[in-house]
């Protein structure tokens, strides 16, 4: 099994890192309770709770062939079913979800300011994984047309 990162993949990886821990921080130290509504923490905890479901069945369902990284292991298989049959990219889905959810929460705005930051990041890393998944995988193109980036049946 082939795990060697490329020199992109690891800097893909470290901003990953930096954005997951700066958003973790950024709850309780922008947290502003005198504001906080019934209705946003409702929506706070669905999303986290649909990020955490999302996460939880995305690694389950990838299997062997998860990696960090961009590119796809060398002996990797593409996987279009269980929940990747309605979200191409599950895990980044569920740390947007998730993120978006930890902000609203704690009703921070620099911790909703830095889950801005992580979704166009992870937007930016998908269309990266794309391209290399439609160099490896023929088929990948088909899937990207029926199936939905990050909301089903919108987008």
């Amino acid at each position: 099994m082939n795990t060697a990162p490329t020199k992109s993949g690891r800097g893909w990886v470290l901003a990953q890192s930096f954005l997951l821990l700066a958003l973790v921080a950024a709850g309780p130290l922008g947290k502003d309770y005198d504001k906080v509504e019934g209705l946003i923490i409702e929506i706070g905890i669905v999303l986290f709770v649909v990020g955490a479901y999302l996460g939880v069945r995305g690694v389950r369902d990838l299997g062997r062939n998860r990696t960090p990284f961009p590119a796809p292991l060398a002996d990797a298989e593409l996987v279009m079913s269980g929940v990747y049959r309605w979200w191409r990219h599950p895990l980044y889905a569920s740390l947007i979800y998730a993120g978006f959810g930890w902000a609203l929460l704690w009703h921070s705005g620099p911790a909703l300011f830095v889950a801005v930051m992580n979704a166009l990041f992870f937007y930016a890393k998908a269309r990266c994984e794309e391209r290399h998944l439609l160099e490896r995988f023929p088929q990948y193109a088909e899937y990207m047309r029926r199936t939905d980036y990050l909301i089903p049946g919108i987008w």
